[in-house]
């Protein structure tokens, strides 16, 4: 059976399917994937070892660029004649799920890995929940990345379709023989934390200094003010600590200027030179992930963290919340607000047997609910029972 697999941008199947379609085609499964044209879509490709078509897709609402988009989409379709056609991402779940419909692709499946209008506000909130709306009414199978997700789209009456959550959510599962801290990565992580503590008088482990590390866009949305606001405070009040930044800022959501500030100017920072391929040496140099985001659909780098066994400190949102449970794995504080965000920093630093504790069931939680293997036999279980009569 034929399988089309669509998204915005190369760089979501990349990311999102990496080692998934191989395995598919040695299930038996004809896939194809389809985005933009660009370097990710040709890193799949090769990969992969699967063919791939481009069509051009604007993220932003972009009327007759999409009707364009559109077109291309129906002519694909009915020219490959797919059994499923399975989007993610909002804008190709849009117009592939249309175009899916029109070409009478027989299984129309869309995946939502995250919600934009839940934050959004005015016109731009109900356009954006038209057009989930559309992508819906369009699907013939709708499947949410947590309950988190799969609660807000039933609160805001997205749709009356069942809404699927496979296994305890995620789309990608964690590779746990990839993240662990081997020698070479704990080797490249001492390289770091020297970096960190160079110049420092270390006289003994309560004189180590306590290390925080964020991985993400280094933008608005994602808390970055309030985790630099709560970092300075504990800064000021003399606390041994020091913050790893892992990602490239965001020009369309920027930073306060005086965080700006901070960031350029701390001694206590270390900054990367933007996005980083590999974050394990980055994870195995720190000791606890925090991860202030104000909306997030399945955050993959929190259960990364876990993975290299650090407890994470989180806001309570979609996605963090299925994957740290309060006192257990990592600590969660409610969304924006600066003051419960410090109280947590602060009790991290100042009681490091508790964090230890944390951390020595990180990796176990993480293990049980998101390896790799399990993930991806639930996808398959799910596409054998939707496919089933094609």
């Amino acid at each position: 059976m034929k399988i089309i697999r669509t998204s915005t941008i190369g760089l979501s199947l990349n990311i999102f399917c990496k080692g998934l379609f191989k395995e598919l085609t040695d299930d038996g499964y004809q896939i194809v994937a389809l985005s933009s044209p660009d370097s990710d879509l040709q890193e799949v490709e090769h990969r992969e070892k699967v063919r791939t078509i481009g069509v051009k897709m604007h993220r932003k609402v972009a009327p007759l660029q999409d009707l364009k988009s559109l077109i291309k989409l129906i002519k694909v379709f009915r020219k490959e004649k797919p059994e499923m056609v399975h989007s993610i991402t909002p804008k190709a779940g849009l117009l592939s799920m249309m175009a899916a419909k029109i070409a009478g692709v027989p299984v129309r499946l869309h995946t939502f890995t995250g919600l934009v209008f839940p934050s959004a506000k005015g016109l731009k909130r109900k356009i954006l929940k038209t057009t989930d709306r559309i992508t819906c009414l369009c699907a013939t199978h709708v499947m949410a990345e947590g309950q988190g997700v799969k609660t807000d789209l039933v609160k805001n009456r997205i749709t009356n379709k069942e809404i699927s959550v496979l296994g305890f959510g995620n789309l990608r599962g964690i590779d746990l023989n990839y993240y662990d801290k081997t020698l070479e990565v704990t080797q490249k992580a001492a390289q770091i934390r020297k970096k960190l503590i160079e110049g420092l008088e270390i006289s003994n482990k309560d004189s180590t200094p306590f290390i925080f590390i964020f991985i993400g866009r280094i933008a608005a949305d994602k808390g970055i003010d309030n985790l630099i606001a709560s970092f300075s405070e504990l800064v000021k009040e003399g606390k041994k600590v020091k913050l790893i930044l892992v990602g490239d800022f965001e020009d369309a959501d920027p930073l306060k200027p005086e965080t700006l500030a901070f960031i350029r100017n701390s001694k206590e920072i270390l900054l990367s030179d933007g996005w980083v391929e590999d974050v394990r040496p980055y994870l195995a140099a720190s000791d606890a992930l925090v991860f202030p985001s104000r909306r997030e659909g399945f955050p993959n780098v929190v259960i990364e963290a876990g993975a290299m066994g650090l407890p994470s400190i989180v806001t309570d949102i979609n996605g963090s919340r299925e994957i740290i449970f309060d006192g257990e794995n990592g600590v969660i504080v409610p969304p924006d607000s600066p003051d419960d965000l410090l109280s947590a920093m602060r009790q991290f630093t100042d009681n490091r047997e508790v964090v230890a504790k944390l951390a020595a069931r990180a990796r176990k939680m993480i293990s049980d609910r998101f390896e790799v293997s399990f993930v991806r036999n639930n996808l398959k279980s799910y596409y054998r029972n939707i496919l089933s009569g094609y």
